[in-house]
């Protein structure tokens, strides 16, 4: 854009103006506007954590496929590919893999994570192998099931398991279905170690879990929140463990075919050392069991309906000496574990910065290309000092702020259009569709109150992308701090800011994208002038699009003198005939910086040409005169956020507020 010289006072810091807006922020009774902390996490929350715990975290922790590309699968192909490659992946499974031929491995190599996308991934007639050596594998939220041959319920003549490992480190098996396969649903075998086993469904099979097959007493594994039903042996059956420690598993409707010895539930073989705790046993035979050579410690569960060994002994170990869990009322368990194991609709891929990938970008990166599930990018707080690019190829990401504040988590950089143009200077750009960004800051820094150029306008953000979405976001700059553009003047590109913070002087709120900005507060900053600091929006939507911007149940403050700051000005790029600002600012408090005719014209082009107007708006700012266009009651209707937004497809992203 072109824009008169610019300058303004030096700012005491980005972080003392967001602080000052707090009070505001409250005197609106805007809620979540301002600085409110994140809401606790909830128990759900809680157990669909990205990351490993128990045994699996310990020793380097196990992060799978971490910092690796990320790809969506459909088919065996693809899956067996990415499985059994050198480098890490995190790899999606969309929909149904069918294996052949039936009961085949799919062998998975170290530095992986599997997961399944959604509810509906799963795997059929197929094994997922890890041969001795491999080394930090998740394997998450999939359904694995029916390699069952019949009339072999004792799994004799096939080694069909679901997942299978020998001799390997640092393995997290959690949110799984298992169910109706050939021999065992797991096995882990033969010495390997750092092993977490939580979430997951046992369910219609003979051999369920086992662990061992080995003389040594290595292995180190914790299994949590499991659900066994309708299972029969090994539930789990744990020999030679050098620790075993299980709480909080449900174990109901045991297979019941009078076999007095090898219908069991849980079973310390060997010299294992076990520590079982609030776990809750429905309709079993011999619920724990320790052999004479192993150490069984059992507190807190519930047995109902149960018959035969409960055996105790030993000391065993003491598990918060290796780490820290929480432990669910036994009572609890039998409706967590149904409503919280096995494959979970919210359990997605979430990539973490900068634990999974050091900066946001690398992130954005592993996105796959045509990516059609979202993507979590879940941003550690911290400041990162870095531009961003999301491309046109990469829909369906939601960045996350991880922070309790989005001033915790701050995107900055401190270019100038002077140095790459407009689009160049943006510290952010959006470029895809359906993206989602919550919990943060945007901002560009660059001090224009330090340089004489001829080209100041430094973005914070700049989208191209429909259907985007700003929660709980603040934009920091003072020229052209947020632009929201589409691809072309004839596309219509649309997005919704809600419960947010935008900043500048000139031109700060620009673009031809249809734009809401909701329950927010929009500062316009002072530049030092006794009667022009600026202008809020130059909207320059396409004349054949009747929605252009709507600030609408918002407060707008400024540092400004009284009457020096316009609401807004025309934009028509290059001079562009086309392009006819709409800007309606309804419902909205407005500061005594704004002037008494705050529309002007732009470039040879007149405000009265455009659609400007306001309805309802109060506070020292407002007024109605001839020069301050009013919808009427009848227009304001048809002008709601809905109207903006839902375009042919029904976007509404403003209902689940």
């Amino acid at each position: 854009m072109t824009h008169p010289h610019s300058k303004r006072l030096p700012r005491s810091g980005h972080g003392r103006v967001v602080a000052a807006v707090l009070g505001l922020v409250a005197a609106l009774c805007l809620g979540a506007v301002g600085e409110a902390k994140a809401a606790a996490p909830s128990s759900a929350a809680d157990r669909w954590t990205d990351r490993a715990h128990g045994f699996a975290s310990l020793a380097g922790g196990t992060t799978g496929g971490a910092g690796g590309k990320v790809v969506t699968v459909t088919d065996q192909a693809a899956l067996a590919k990415y499985a059994a490659a050198e480098e890490p992946y995190v790899i999606r499974v969309s929909g149904s893999v069918a294996v052949e031929p039936f009961g085949s491995d799919i062998v998975v190599t170290s530095n992986k994570t599997i997961i399944g996308v959604g509810d509906t991934g799963e795997i059929v007639h197929g094994e997922f192998h890890l041969n001795p050596g491999t080394s930090n594998v998740i394997i998450r939220n999939l359904t694995i099931r029916d390699s069952y041959v019949e009339g072999d319920w004792d799994g004799k003549t096939t080694d069909f398991d679901a997942i299978q490992m020998d001799t390997v480190d640092h393995v997290w098996i959690d949110h799984n279905r298992f169910t109706h396969m050939g021999d065992g649903l797991l096995d882990i075998r033969k010495d390997s170690q750092y092993i977490t086993v939580s979430y997951n469904q046992f369910s219609t099979h003979n051999k369920a879990f086992g662990i061992g097959w080995t003389t040594n007493v290595q292995t180190q594994i914790t299994i949590d929140h499991n659900w066994f039903t309708g299972t029969k042996q090994r539930n789990p059956s744990a020999d030679n463990c050098a620790y075993a420690h299980l709480y909080n598993n449900y174990l109901s409707a045991q297979v019941a075919d009078g076999d007095p010895v090898w219908t069991y539930g849980n079973w310390a073989r060997g010299k294992t050392r076990m520590v079982l705790e609030n776990s809750y046993f429905d309709g079993v035979q011999h619920p724990y069991q320790a052999d004479a050579t192993a150490e069984l410690v059992e507190r807190g569960s519930i047995l109902r309906n149960t018959t035969g060994r409960t055996d105790e002994w030993g000391a065993a170990f003491d598990p918060r000496e290796f780490y820290d869990y929480r432990l669910d009322p036994a009572a609890a368990v039998p409706a967590l574990v149904k409503r919280f194991s096995g494959p979970q609709q919210r359990i997605g891929t979430t990539l973490h910065v900068p634990a999974d990938y050091p900066t946001v970008q690398a992130a954005v990166d592993a996105v796959p290309d045509g990516n059609a599930v979202p993507v979590t990018i879940a941003v550690a707080p911290g400041t990162y000092r870095a531009k961003v690019l999301i491309p046109a190829t990469k829909p369906n990401i939601v960045l996350q702020g991880t922070g309790q504040r989005r001033s915790d988590t701050v995107i900055v950089y401190d270019t100038p259009a002077a140095y790459g143009g407009s689009t160049g200077s943006a510290t952010v750009r959006i470029a895809a569709n359906d993206v989602t960004a919550r919990n943060l800051t945007f901002s560009n820094d660059f001090d224009e109150a330090a340089h004489e150029l001829s080209a100041e306008q430094a973005l914070a953000m700049k989208t191209t992308g429909d259907r985007i979405v700003f929660e709980n976001t603040a934009f920091l700059g003072n020229q052209d701090t947020l632009m929201t553009d589409s691809p072309k003047l004839d596309v219509i590109s649309r997005v919704y800011i809600r419960d947010s913070y935008i900043e500048g002087d000139v031109d700060f709120v620009y673009g031809r994208a249809t734009t809401v900005i909701e329950r927010s507060v929009i500062k316009a900053l002072s530049r030092g002038s006794t009667s022009n600091n600026g202008y809020i929006t130059a909207a320059s939507t396409w004349t054949g699009n009747p929605h252009g911007f709507l600030i609408t149940r918002s407060k707008i403050v400024s540092d400004a003198p009284d009457g020096t700051f316009h609401l807004g000005r025309p934009w028509h790029p290059g001079g562009e005939p086309a392009a006819v600002a709409q800007v309606l600012i309804r419902d909205t408090e407005l500061p005594a910086a704004v002037k008494s005719s705050p529309w002007t014209d732009m470039s040879g082009f007149s405000w009265k040409d455009a659609r400007f107007a306001e309805y309802r708006n109060f506070g020292p700012g407002a007024g109605v005169t001839a020069d301050r266009p009013q919808l009427s009651d009848a227009d304001a209707k048809t002008h709601t956020v809905a109207n903006y937004l839902t375009g042919t497809d029904n976007w509404a992203p403003y209902a689940r507020h």
